[in-house]
């Protein structure tokens, strides 16, 4: 084989082949973003976040997660943290706004696409003077998904399991992670169903601590919003607020914190209140 051949087959070997990922600079933010081909902790320079002052409706889970985290940041044992339920009740906000109250945690977000590489990841938080807490968003797992036995392993099996510096807080539609079909599916055409349909489920055992975030009535989904006001100011008669509030809710066809806030923003903006954190 000619030299030049060979330098071609080296040069293809070499981009299939990324160069290793240099020793990341924990000093430079307080939250990366976990990126792969090529692997890189991807620093943020402001996190979306807000203040937990504004999670209004759910100050059980707030303080429950708070003192989880703040467990955790002072070295001491704490749980894994799965945060399940209802669109739009602030799952994603309460995690970044405890990461923001909490000093000494450097926050690492991961895609749920990403999870096959988790341990890799792990393997540069592993011995690390710093604390991290790992965050993926909306995690669930389809049909002929296996990505979720990479995160089993992390968070409970495997030899080195879970680094003692690491956290790891998801946030869910599904509480068990998977869709009730999938798990029916099991259930029906396994050769063992118990043993598959377990092993499926006992994912979510992994977490240590549940959270659960259910749909707001009428009722706490207006506290929401007078709680808003009061909190920035916006002066308008209960009577009206009451209406315009609930004529909101009809046009989006629900309720939740999510709308609350929308809704607060808009009526904010049209009353000339700045609403900025």
């Amino acid at each position: 084989m000619s030299k030049k051949a060979l330098k071609r087959i080296a040069a293809a070997l070499e981009r299939m082949t990324p160069a290793a990922m240099a020793p990341p600079d924990f000093s430079i933010a307080e939250a990366y973003i976990w990126e792969t081909e090529p692997d890189d902790l991807r620093p943020v320079a402001r996190v979306n976040a807000v203040s937990l002052a504004r999670l209004v409706g759910i100050s059980r889970s707030c303080d429950t997660l708070l003192a989880n985290t703040t467990q955790f940041a002072k070295g001491y044992p704490a749980n894994n943290a799965l945060l399940w339920g209802a669109r739009g009740m602030g799952k994603s906000s309460l995690v970044k706004a405890v990461h923001a109250k909490v000093a000494g945690l450097k926050l690492v977000e991961i895609q749920r696409e990403d999870i096959p590489s988790i341990g890799r990841l792990m393997n540069h938080l592993r011995g690390r003077a710093e604390r991290f807490l790992l965050f993926c968003d909306d995690l669930s797992f389809d049909h002929d998904d296996t990505h979720y036995k990479s995160l089993k392993a992390v968070l409970d099996g495997g030899i080195e399991g879970r680094p003692s510096n690491v956290l790891f807080y998801a946030t869910s539609n599904r509480r068990h992670l998977m869709p009730r079909d999938m798990i029916d599916n099991e259930r029906q055409q396994g050769i063992n169903p118990s043993e598959a349909v377990e092993e499926k489920v006992s994912l979510s055992d992994r977490f240590g601590l549940w959270l659960g975030f259910h749909p707001c009535t009428q009722d706490e989904y207006l506290e929401m919003i007078e709680g808003y006001c009061g909190q920035f100011g916006i002066e308008i008669e209960a009577e009206i607020l009451r209406a315009e509030a609930i004529e909101w809710q009809q046009t989006r066809g629900g309720r939740s914190g999510r709308v609350a806030w929308q809704f607060v923003t808009d009526l904010a903006g049209r009353m000339g209140v700045s609403v900025g954190f």
